[in-house]
Order: C-alpha cells, then sequence, then structure tokens
C-alpha cells in the first residue's frame, strides 16, 4: 500500500486518503450515520404496533373502549403518580449522602422532569441524562449526579425482579401467605446482599487506581454506599413499593375495563412487561406493552382486544405522568434558579 502511494502523481492519492480512513475506522467497517438506529426504531414501533393491531376485532375493541369505567383508570393513574413521587424520594436517598444537599422535592421534581424526557425523547435513557444534567451546573457534579442515577436504576430493575419471580412463584406452586412472604424475603435478602457486595468493593477498586488519577477522586465521593449500606438497603425497599404500586396501578386500570384478576397476576405480569419494555426495540415501549400483555395474559382468559386496551390506557397513564414533568421543566427553566449551591458545593468539596 505504501509503494502504491510512492508514485509521481501525488493528487491521485490524496483524494482517497480521508475516504479510506474514515473506511479503516473501527477495523475497517463504516462508521453508521447516528440517525439509523432512530429510523430503526421508529420503523420497529410501526412494525410491532401493527402487528398487534390487525389481531384485534375493531367493533369489539371499541365496545370495550367505550364501556371503560374511567373512575378506575383515574384511580390508577393517581397510584401511578404517587409511585413517581416514592421513586423520586428513592432517588434523594441515594443521591444526598454523596454529596446533593437538595430537599426531598427537589428529587421529586427532577424525576418528573426526567419522565417527561423519556416521553419525548426516543430512548428512556435520555430521561435519565436529563435528570442527572439537571441537578447540578458543573461537569463532575453531572457525572456524580450520573452515577446516583444508574444507582437508582439498577435498584428498581432488583425490585422488579424480586416481585416479578416471587408472584411467578406463588401462582406455580400455589403458595399460602405465609410461603409467599418468606420467598419474597429471600429474593429480597439476596438482592440485597448483590448490592452490598458490589458497593462493598469499591475500596478494592480505589486501591487499584493510582493516587493522583482523576477516577480516584471521583470514585472515593461514593464511599458512603459503603460506609452506609442500609442506604441501599432502604433504596431497594422504596424500589418494591414504586414497582408494588405500578402493578397496583395497571390492576385498577385494568377493573374498568372490566378485567379482573387476582394481584398476584399483575404482579408478574406487569413487571415481566416491564422489564422487556426497558430493552431498545422501540419508542416508549410501544407495540411491546400491547403485545408483552396479550401474550401473558392470554392463560388467564383475557382476550387480545381487553389485553390491548388495558395496554393503551396504561400508556396514557404515562403520557399524562410524562406532561406533569414537561409543565414542571417549564415552570423552572433555569437551573442555577432551582439547584440552589449544589454544583458550587461539589467544586468545593472536590
Amino acid at each position: 500500500m505504501q509503494d502504491a502511494q510512492a508514485g509521481p502523481a501525488p493528487t491521485s492519492v490524496s483524494q482517497p486518503a480521508s475516504t479510506s480512513a474514515s473506511q479503516e475506522v473501527g477495523g475497517g467497517r463504516t462508521r453508521l450515520p447516528s440517525w439509523v438506529p432512530l429510523v430503526l426504531r421508529i420503523a420497529a414501533t410501526v412494525v410491532l404496533m401493527a402487528l398487534v393491531l390487525r389481531k384485534i376485532a375493531w367493533p369489539q375493541f371499541l365496545s370495550i373502549l367505550e364501556q371503560c369505567d374511567w373512575r378506575w383508570w383515574w384511580a390508577g393513574f393517581g397510584l401511578s403518580t404517587a409511585t413517581h413521587v416514592i421513586a423520586g424520594i428513592r432517588w434523594a436517598f441515594l443521591a444526598r449522602p454523596i454529596g446533593f444537599a437538595l430537599p426531598v422535592l427537589t428529587f421529586v421534581w427532577r424525576f418528573f422532569e426526567g419522565q417527561f424526557f423519556s416521553l419525548c425523547l426516543p430512548s428512556s435513557i435520555g430521561g435519565d441524562v436529563v435528570k442527572a444534567y439537571r441537578l447540578s451546573h458543573s461537569t463532575h457534579g453531572r457525572l456524580l449526579a450520573g452515577c446516583t442515577v444508574l444507582a437508582d436504576r439498577l435498584t428498581g430493575l432488583a425490585a422488579l425482579g424480586v416481585l416479578a419471580c416471587t408472584a411467578l412463584a406463588a401462582q406455580k406452586f400455589a403458595l399460602g401467605t405465609a410461603a409467599v412472604i418468606a420467598v419474597g424475603a429471600l429474593l429480597l435478602g439476596a438482592a440485597v446482599l448483590a448490592f452490598w457486595l458490589g458497593v462493598g468493593s469499591l475500596d478494592r477498586l480505589l486501591g487499584w487506581i493510582p493516587e493522583r488519577h482523576a477516577a480516584k477522586q471521583f470514585l472515593s465521593r461514593l464511599m458512603p454506599y459503603q460506609m452506609q449500606p442500609s442506604l441501599m438497603t432502604r433504596a431497594v425497599g422504596w424500589s418494591l413499593l414504586v414497582q408494588i404500586g405500578g402493578a397496583a396501578a395497571v390492576a385498577l386500570v385494568a377493573r374498568g375495563l372490566g378485567v379482573i384478576l387476582p394481584l398476584t397476576v399483575w404482579f408478574s405480569v406487569v413487571p415481566l412487561v416491564a422489564l422487556t419494555m426497558v430493552l431498545p426495540i422501540s419508542i416508549n415501549g410501544a407495540g411491546v406493552r400491547e403485545g408483552g400483555l396479550a401474550f401473558l395474559l392470554a392463560p388467564y382468559g383475557v382476550s387480545t382486544d381487553q389485553a390491548v386496551a388495558i395496554g393503551l390506557l396504561w400508556f396514557l397513564c404515562t403520557i399524562l405522568g410524562g406532561m406533569i414533568g414537561g409543565l414542571l421543566f417549564l415552570l423552572d427553566r433555569k437551573p442555577d434558579d432551582a439547584l440552589g449551591g449544589t454544583g458550587e458545593e461539589l467544586r468545593t468539596e472536590a
């Protein structure tokens, strides 16, 4: 290749140089434009929704929606909104010990804002980024806020798994109340232990990093998690309340459509659907939510029309909850006014 470039005509070599360099990035593979993943997710959303909607009988489907008792839907929406408040409190428990000395209300406010941007942006991760960005006005503070958002997410996923596995075990083995509590406590204890082991290794991780490395100073800010393991215990406990409330909210929405099932069913179905919605398949889980409900509720005698209606009304709760966050964002568009001295405190401590 170098021999070929040594010829007497430099102009013929300089023209393809940039092209070949761009093609050789990543081992000869051309990098896809940034808009391609978004287009693929939009296409996946359209395809999934088309597959779901083509399976419903429209006269029966519209009749189900017309006969909806909206009082139950409003009850479900109210409970869903309350779970968002609890989730904001959970986030405060994780963020305040490591330097974000803000009122709990601020975390609840920022959590609702994140819900709005998760609704508007093609990925739910976008809402998490906005939450971290809005919590501080320094680069170091935002990185640290991102760690608290990640910890918040992980505790939520852990509680989701505990609730789903407990409910599935209760249904499969027809467990009594005492047995269900025992299984749930065992799984919850395993989740808490996993978090304790994870944060308990922070000091060993710091020992591997050179003394003057920037990462060492950054990770040292997370040491309160290791010194106070009860923080993670409480966070997982709050997360369990959030997941129970979210499943119960969907149960209330379904009741408004005439679908009445034991709570144990919803405690298994809703977390499983929520876990699939975390995957970056469609925008805001559209199609995944409705298809998942239709598949998981079919063994309980719930028709596809009813399941899709439940999914759409569940999505409506999500939309209105996001609109609340959008309104809060419009009321507080200046981070410096709302965050007080958070960024300054972080810079001073650093």
